[in-house]
């Protein structure tokens, strides 16, 4: 298993080359001067001049593209000129509110997605089979900053139960971490009930009946076990997408994570603070993959990691 880690990383090397070489290419070509941003359109050309040297927004292409892969080494993104700080240290700081956002939108989503599924997959084609499915469909369909606005009037304007926007109580957390599952656990239940619904028809689920196990034995015991694989699949690979929810939810409840930082530095063209959280955001979304391949051996001892079965 470590040489099959090792090779993971080594491989993980490459994809974060491409990420920050495709992260480098994206800034540069988007519309917009960030030198215009900055100084505004009154400025002169000997100050317009000044400041484009000293981001080395004067140099040919491929003398910055060196330069900055040299830096990424270093983890060293420059200095952010709307901050006025480096702009790693600044992109870190908005990593515990993010990751707070979504470590519970994922236990939301995992807890009642299966809970769900467990329900309608051990019952198929029956009206609880039915209406689950319903709900799920239509937790698909609603856009995330659409379901954000509804609950803010409903919780927030309407019964003032839960605060709107900003951070600092757990109350805050409530209304950002369950619009970022809602979409999370639709497809969670759905994949749970399909796995399940199907797990219930094998051999070794009659022959758990037999012994004498209970119902809720055989489902907790046997079924969802098994059932866990494409679940766990989807977990792993679905938090690069709610990395990009996070975005939408953040900046519709004013959640000082990484997606408002992210949104504020595009708008203003601020290349390092961009550069920065994209890159990190990468690397998460790479060592996600690399546990939820690990977590199959856990589940399933005929997995393996070289895809040996």
């Amino acid at each position: 298993m470590f040489r099959v880690i090792v090779k993971r990383l080594l491989t993980g090397v490459l994809v974060m080359w491409g990420a920050a070489s495709l992260i480098f290419l994206i800034v540069r070509v988007a519309p917009g001067d960030p030198v215009t941003i900055l100084l505004g359109t009154d400025a002169s050309a000997e100050q317009i001049a000044e400041l484009t040297a000293s981001l080395g927004l004067d140099r040919p292409l491929l003398s910055q593209y060196l330069t900055y892969l040299t830096d990424v080494a270093r983890l060293d993104f420059g200095r952010s000129y709307l901050l006025g700080q480096p702009a790693m240290p600044e992109v870190l700081e908005r990593v515990p509110a993010t990751a707070e956002l979504m470590l519970t939108s994922t236990a939301i989503a995992v807890v009642v997605g299966l809970a769900l599924g467990l329900l309608a997959g051990s019952r198929p084609g029956s009206i609880v089979d039915r209406i689950v499915s319903a709900c799920t469909i239509a937790l698909q369909s609603f856009p995330t900053f659409w379901v954000g606005i509804m609950l803010i009037l409903a919780f927030a304007l309407a019964f003032r139960m839960l605060p709107s926007a900003g951070a600092g109580t757990p109350a805050h957390l409530v209304l950002p971490s369950v619009t970022l599952a809602l979409p999370f656990t639709a497809i969670v239940a759905r994949l749970t009930r399909t796995s399940v619904a199907e797990t219930m028809g094998e051999p070794y689920i009659q022959t758990a009946r037999s012994k004498g196990l209970t119902e809720r034995q055989v489902l907790a015991g046997h079924a969802l076990r098994n059932s866990l694989i494409p679940v766990v699949t989807v977990v792993g690979l679905h938090m690069g997408g709610l990395m990009g929810g996070a975005v939408i939810v953040e900046n519709v409840f004013a959640w000082p994570g990484l997606g408002s930082l992210i949104v504020d530095a595009v708008s203003n063209r601020d290349y390092a603070v961009v550069q920065a959280a994209t890159f990190l955001i990468a690397g998460i979304v790479m060592l996600f993959n690399l546990v939820t391949d690990l977590v199959y051996s856990q589940l399933d001892p005929r997995i393996r990691l070289d895809g040996a079965v």
